[in-house]
C-alpha cells in the first residue's frame, strides 16, 4: 500500500559544515561528466595558431548530424605520477608571432617566452625550420611526444646545432602550459566557491546528511 514520506531538504547554504562536504564530494564525483575542458581546449587551438603549430585533427561526429574536427590533445590529471599533456601536429615559423601572443595573452609571461625562443630559433635557421609531433605510448606528458625537426633550405642547409633542442624544448614546454591551464581550471571548477555557487543556482535540495534530493 503506498505510504506518503515526508523529508526535510535543505538548501547548500542551510546544512552544517559536515553536510556542505558531503554535498560538494557528490558533486565532484557526478557533476563533471561533460566537456568543461572545452574552453580550454578552444583557447589552446588559438595559442597554437599563433605560434605556428598545426594541430592534428580528426572528423567525430555531432548530434544532430554532420562532423567536426577534433584535435588531438591528451592529457590525464591530476596527481598522479605520470600525468600530463600532450599533442600531435606540426610546426613551422609563423611569421609576428612574439607580437601576435602578446596581444592575446599579454600577461603569461611563458606564453611569451615559447614565442622569443622559437623566433630566435628560427631567425638563426632564416625562418626554415618545421617540426612533426606525434605521441607514442599509452600515456600522455610532454615526453610521450615524438619531435621530429628539420629545416627546409634550397641550399640543403643543415639545422643549426641548437635547433632541434631549442624547437623539442618549446613543444614540451607548450604541452606542460596545456596541462597548467587544465588543472587550473579543474581546480577551479571544483573549488568550494564554484560548488556553492553551481548548486545554489541549481536550486538543488539536499537532506541533512548532504546525499543529493533534486
Amino acid at each position: 500500500m503506498p505510504r506518503v514520506i515526508e523529508i526535510t531538504v535543505y538548501t547548500i547554504d542551510e546544512l552544517s559544515d559536515a553536510a556542505k562536504e558531503a554535498a560538494r564530494s557528490w558533486y565532484r564525483q557526478s557533476c563533471l561528466d561533460y566537456e568543461w575542458y572545452d574552453f580550454v581546449y578552444e583557447d589552446f587551438e588559438t595559442i597554437c595558431g599563433i605560434l605556428g603549430v598545426t594541430l592534428r585533427t580528426s572528423p567525430v561526429g555531432l548530434y544532430g548530424g554532420g562532423t567536426r574536427d577534433k584535435p588531438h590533445l591528451y592529457w590525464t590529471g591530476f596527481w598522479n605520477q605520470g600525468d600530463g599533456a600532450s599533442f600531435e601536429g606540426s610546426y613551422s615559423h609563423a611569421r609576428g608571432a612574439a607580437k601576435a601572443i602578446r596581444a592575446h595573452a599579454p600577461k603569461d609571461d611563458e606564453l611569451h617566452r615559447i614565442a622569443d625562443t622559437l623566433q630566435a630559433v628560427q631567425r638563426r635557421n632564416f625562418h626554415q625550420l618545421h617540426a612533426t609531433i606525434s605521441q607514442r605510448g599509452r600515456y600522455c606528458h610532454e615526453h610521450t611526444m615524438t619531435i621530429v625537426v628539420e629545416r627546409d633550405s634550397p641550399t640543403w642547409q643543415p639545422p643549426t646545432d641548437d635547433a632541434e633542442d631549442t624547437v623539442t624544448g618549446a613543444m614540451r614546454d607548450l604541452a606542460r602550459w596545456l596541462y597548467r591551464q587544465l588543472r587550473q581550471e579543474y581546480e577551479h571548477l571544483t573549488s568550494d566557491t564554484a560548488i556553492d555557487e553551481t548548486l545554489a543556482v541549481n536550486e538543488w535540495s539536499f537532506t541533512s546528511a548532504g546525499e543529493f534530493f533534486g
